[in-house]
């Protein structure tokens, strides 16, 4: 599989003893390849994903959901089509860096001795992709072949998803069975406009004040909850940041309208109705004609169910449990695609064996361990096919 083994010093970064693992190698090549917002060359991610599903005679569909936006499935075909399937979702595009804060070039895959290696997307989440494709020609590691020459999985039996989850810096590995619904919200406070050297009554600014005031109040509360309280985690607590503020034309201008933004992110154990409530409580305490407006609002709020007596979970736990893995269940505190994969009914783990490594989603200088990655691979190997395994419900034979 492509690329060839990195020599020394290839792009700055060492070798393993012995010379890289040849999937090490092509989880590199692919770090190197500049997916990166505001303009992403996902050209290149299909190219690089293409020779991929060719050298493993697999199909590829792309399917164009907007202009320059292009979703590629590449399908292992079982002797049953009908049944459900198994679905590792991963993205190609990663979040911009600020290079002046890196150790090393973002996009140069650096391996240090440690074999530590730098790079956007290294954990956001281009590592999951390679893991999940690798097979025997990379290293020893059958990866996908393996999954796909399992008897069961010829099956096809599957109804669930794999999406992505976050780093954790014990010998746990987190998993993510739910997620919080991002709500992202403007604030408009209409007010008296006027010259600036007046106090003018019932100003936009005043009614700001007192928005801000209250929603950044709650956030302290939320805090408080979750920095003195054990059983809490981020995901289990709503958390609330001021992104935005507009208004104003001039020094000496009291302006006719302020505007503040929200960025909010909410547990599904919150009553979403009453929360609503709670904002349009707020806007009537802060003066008349306060209204809000929103740019996103999730509101599905199921979860993956991980009772024993559930067959995926079963399933998922069971093969962990045999590899030695100590599972943390957790909301997923910010959001992914799991959330619209929930909403439609099909169970989804947020889930990215990435354990004993620093959580550096979308911060300076992330990386992944090389040897972390390696073993990922081996959990994958032992995942799939356990999921395959499981049998198939009366409707779906």
């Amino acid at each position: 599989m492509l690329p060839d083994k990195d020599g020394p010093g290839v792009d700055g970064g060492q070798s393993s003893p012995g010379g890289e693992d040849p999937s090490v190698s092509l989880f590199r090549h692919y770090l190197r390849l500049k997916t990166v917002h505001p303009e992403p060359d996902y050209d290149a991610a299909l190219k690089f994903l293409d020779r991929i599903a060719a050298e493993l005679q697999l199909p590829m569909k792309k399917i164009e959901v907007f202009p320059g936006r292009v979703v590629s499935i590449m399908t292992w075909e079982g002797t049953n089509p009908k049944l459900k399937s198994v679905l590792l979702n991963s993205h190609t595009d990663v979040v911009p860096v600020f290079q002046e804060h890196w150790k090393y070039d973002a996009f140069s895959a650096f391996k240090d001795a440690e074999g530590n290696i730098y790079a956007r997307g290294t954990q956001d989440m281009k590592c999951v992709t390679i893991q999940s494709i690798c097979n025997e020609e990379v290293g020893g590691h059958k990866g996908m072949e393996t999954f796909v020459n399992h008897p069961e999985f010829k099956n096809l039996n599957i109804g669930f998803a794999l999406d992505e989850g976050l780093a954790n810096p014990s010998e746990a590995f987190t998993v993510f069975y739910g997620e919080r619904n991002p709500w992202w919200i403007t604030i408009h406070c209409p007010g008296s406009p006027g010259h600036g050297s007046r106090f003018v009554e019932n100003t936009a600014a005043e009614k700001l004040r007192q928005i801000i005031n209250s929603f950044l109040d709650f956030r302290e509360k939320e805090k408080h909850r979750l920095n003195t309280s054990e059983c809490f985690t981020l995901g289990d607590v709503t958390t609330v940041n001021m992104t935005m503020v507009k208004g104003g034309v001039a020094y000496n201008v009291i302006p006719a309208e302020m505007d503040v933004s929200f960025d909010l992110r909410i547990p599904p154990t919150v009553n979403l109705q009453e929360f609503e409530g709670q904002i349009q409580q707020w806007c009537k305490e802060a003066g008349e004609d306060v209204t809000y407006e929103f740019a996103q609002k999730h509101m599905n709020q199921n979860v993956t169910s991980t009772e024993e007596s559930d067959p995926w979970w079963s399933a998922f736990s069971a093969a962990c449990k045999e590899m030695n893995m100590t599972l943390e269940k957790e909301i997923f505190p910010a959001a992914t695609d799991s959330r619209f994969i929930r909403a439609v009914g099909i169970p989804a783990i947020g889930f990215s064996p990435m354990n004993r490594t620093p959580i550096l989603l979308h911060d300076h200088n992330e990386y992944l361990n090389e040897q972390v990655f390696l073993r990922g691979i081996s959990v994958y190997e032992k995942l799939i096919p356990a999921l395959a395994g499981v049998v198939a419900f009366p409707d779906e034979a």
